[in-house]
């Protein structure tokens, strides 16, 4: 990975170029054409008339240290990390909290079964990619049919998958509830059960001697975490952090209050693994402790999956500009929106499949030449409610037709493949075959 060049020294900047009377009368702002530049992006760009890049680049420094936001939370030197929340901040939270709450209000998921598919869903796509972003191997297609059939994981990668979706449902129990430090090590020790060399590392903070580094691929250092002996009052600030309640002089929005938590626990790496799938998760146990009911079916680590070098970048880029927090939520903000663009493109596929089968069912159509009507009827039903069984007396009384009929009907749609059949007793249930919709196309 390709380090950030790090800014020249603001005060050197400052003793360097007095006086500074045409970079005040510019009134920079703290953004460059609504985007927060680093120095190693900004050298490259064209400064404005009359400005060498270095005076550019003071200017915006003025003008992000009046606009800076201190915060209860410091770097390994003690410094106060910081956040600037300018225009370009302030106008995706605004899209995250219009689009995300409608992602899933209306009429797009009318019954509450179809709901329960779509977490599902989330949750089996974040358990994996979360997982697969720190080394599990397990492919996609046997993951998702561990986690569907509910059957034990066989090894370390399924393990690590098993543990994250677990931890994810059990999460929105904890809603209401303030974080503590025992929380966040129950939080690590369901997410890393059975996962590491030491299993007694599991819930509990790293110790002397356990000191770790991030590195890239090549083995370069990029970040040395606080030592060991600083965690535990490193971890109370950021309990604290999280359960800071708002008023009108402190208010944080709580986006930005889940992202920093996320930030903090990834930059203090306090546990000897699983620190990244810790730090997700926090991030979303302090969404939902929000009220930001979306978060369950949003997935964060497979955009992160996609270009993971732009996630650490963020760490470095705040860590070489002063600890300036607004460089990883800059970057956070746009992994959320790019999430939510994908449930909604998600729940529009849904939509539209959804279309197709229904016209597939309507009469005259290719699929009413092998089905009557009554059985049409119930493949509707079963497309709305997915988990719902069916019986034969059910059906009957429906249509008002006699059972040896309506027996037929069921046992038709068994013979064409879109229904299975299984015993409740003594009784003869019916229930949609997986990816009815599919079958249905064919």
């Amino acid at each position: 990975m390709k380090l950030p060049v790090e800014p020249p020294s603001f005060t050197q900047l400052l003793r360097a170029n007095p006086p500074l009377d045409r970079v005040i009368a510019l009134r920079l702002g703290p953004e460059v054409r609504g985007r927060y530049e680093h120095w190693d992006k900004l050298r490259h760009l064209t400064p404005p008339e009359g400005l060498s890049t270095e005076l550019w680049w003071l200017g915006l420094k003025f003008a992000r240290l009046s606009a800076s936001r201190e915060l209860p939370l410091v770097d390994k030197s003690g410094r106060a990390f910081s956040l600037v929340v300018g225009d370009s901040l302030q106008r995706r939270l605004f899209l995250i909290a219009r689009d995300a709450a409608g992602a899933l209000r209306g009429d797009v998921l009318p019954s509450e079964s179809m709901r329960e598919r779509f977490l599902f869903r989330s949750l089996m796509e974040e358990a994996m990619t979360s997982s697969q972003l720190e080394g599990a191997a397990t492919t996609t297609p046997i993951a998702k049919e561990m986690l569907r059939s509910g059957r034990p994981p066989r090894d370390y990668g399924e393990r690590m998958i098993a543990n994250n979706f677990q931890t994810m449902r059990e999460l929105k129990r904890w809603i209401g509830r303030p974080l503590t430090p025992d929380a966040v090590f129950e939080i690590h020790r369901m997410l890393t059960d059975g996962t590491l060399d030491d299993p007694a590392a599991a819930g509990r903070l790293r110790v002397r001697g356990e000191d770790i580094v991030v590195q890239d691929e090549t083995g370069r250092i990029l970040h040395v975490p606080p030592p060991a002996e600083e965690l535990p009052a490193r971890m109370r600030a950021l309990c604290d952090f999280a359960n800071q309640g708002e008023d009108a002089e402190s208010f944080l929005h709580p986006v930005l209050r889940a992202i920093l938590i996320h930030f903090m626990l990834g930059y203090d790496h306090p546990f000897v693994d699983g620190n990244g799938r810790t730090a997700r998760a926090l991030f979303y146990w302090s969404m939902l402790n929000a009220g930001f009911w979306m978060s369950e079916y949003l997935s964060i680590s497979s955009v992160l999956r996609s270009a993971p070098g732009q996630y650490t970048r963020a760490y470095l880029l705040t860590e070489s500009d002063d600890s300036d927090t607004t460089y990883f939520v800059s970057h956070q903000l746009d992994v959320l929106l790019k999430a939510i663009d994908g449930l909604h493109d998600y729940i529009r596929r849904k939509q539209r499949v959804q279309r197709e089968v229904e016209t597939l069912l309507k009469p005259g159509s290719r699929l009413a030449r092998r089905l009557n009507h009554r059985q049409r009827a119930l493949l509707l039903n079963a497309l709305k409610h997915p988990d719902r069984t069916f019986t034969i007396a059910e059906h009957q009384h429906a249509h008002g037709t006699v059972y040896a009929t309506a027996r037929s009907d069921l046992l038709g749609l068994v013979q064409n493949r879109l229904m299975r059949r299984s015993r409740l007793g003594k009784a003869l249930v019916f229930h949609a075959i997986p990816q009815l919709e599919a079958a249905l196309r064919r």
